[in-house]
């Protein structure tokens, strides 16, 4: 029978999702949790490969097995055997004609950035950072250019193993939070010589929803959005960056620490979970 899994890991440490010689990838330690639970080998496909460093809060995966248990029984019985930041999160039964990969008709994904003086503690590792006060309305702007199908060769890495450059942006999606009033005075308190005003804190939201992703597709537009939304390009360069398909047109690769995969999407018919708990902590 095949059996899907939806699987939530904090990627701090580990060398990204695809099975490496080191065996320090998610997919090392969850097919190794499989094995034990199962008490045979068991290989897994994903919807979309991650990055080390990279935090995934849904990724479906499917595997084959003679082993017949109820759908609880390996969600209880892999976590047992599971690093604390590796869980799954549900297993359900689906045909032989479902395939994680091929299936999927999207992904999604999710940056998570605190503007703040200073550098994130408790969120280390789990959000980007800035200390510039970003501006939201041009970082939408930008971000218009890219919506539709192109050629995303500028926000490619050279190490991308993808067949074509050419994916197809749905949406995305800018939105800030911000934090409470004591804010104001922990930005007041770390001003710098010249200030004229504290630096507002807040957390700011990135959500991409796509076709597919190149390799580090999601970071180096970030990179770009940054930049313009610290007022070092207009929106406008966006638009140039994207015409040149040429990855030095592009600002640098932005950290991974607040990039999450939200998961693929399928069609209804398959009768997925589209959400999990996890998805509700994120600002």
């Amino acid at each position: 029978m095949r059996i899907a899994l939806g699987v939530s890991y904090n990627g701090q440490a580990y060398n990204g999702w695809q099975s490496q010689p080191s065996g320090k990838t998610v997919q090392d330690h969850l097919e190794a949790a499989l094995g034990r639970f199962a008490a045979q080998e068991v290989s897994t496909i994903c919807a979309g490969r991650t990055d080390a460093g990279v935090h995934g809060l849904m990724q479906v995966v499917h595997f084959d097995t003679e082993l017949q248990r109820a759908p609880f029984s390996w969600v209880r019985g892999t976590n047992t055997f599971l690093p604390p930041d590796i869980a799954v999160q549900w297993a359900q039964p689906v045909s032989d004609e479902f395939h994680s990969r091929a299936c999927a008709t999207g992904r999604r994904y999710a940056y998570v950035l605190l503007q703040s003086p200073v550098r994130p503690s408790v969120e280390a590792g789990r959000v980007g950072w800035v200390f510039h006060a970003l501006d939201g309305e041009a970082m939408q702007q930008a971000a218009r250019n890219l919506i539709g199908e192109h050629d995303f060769s500028s926000f490619r890495a050279s190490g991308c193993q993808a067949k074509t450059p050419v994916k197809t942006l749905y949406d995305i999606r800018v939105s800030r939070r911000m934090t409470d009033g004591g804010s104001k005075q922990a930005a007041a308190s770390s001003m710098r010589p010249g200030d004229t005003e504290p630096m507002e804190c807040c957390y700011w939201r990135f959500e991409f929803d796509g076709s597919a992703f190149l390799h580090h597709m999601v970071r180096n537009i970030m990179g770009c959005l940054i930049a313009i939304g610290q007022g070092l390009y207009p929106p406008e360069w966006m638009e140039q960056v994207l015409a040149a398909r040429s990855r030095d047109a592009a600002a640098p690769t932005f950290a991974p620490d607040g990039l999450y995969f939200l998961g693929p999407m399928y069609d209804e018919k398959w009768g997925l979970p589209t959400r999990t708990a996890a998805f509700d902590w994120l600002p």
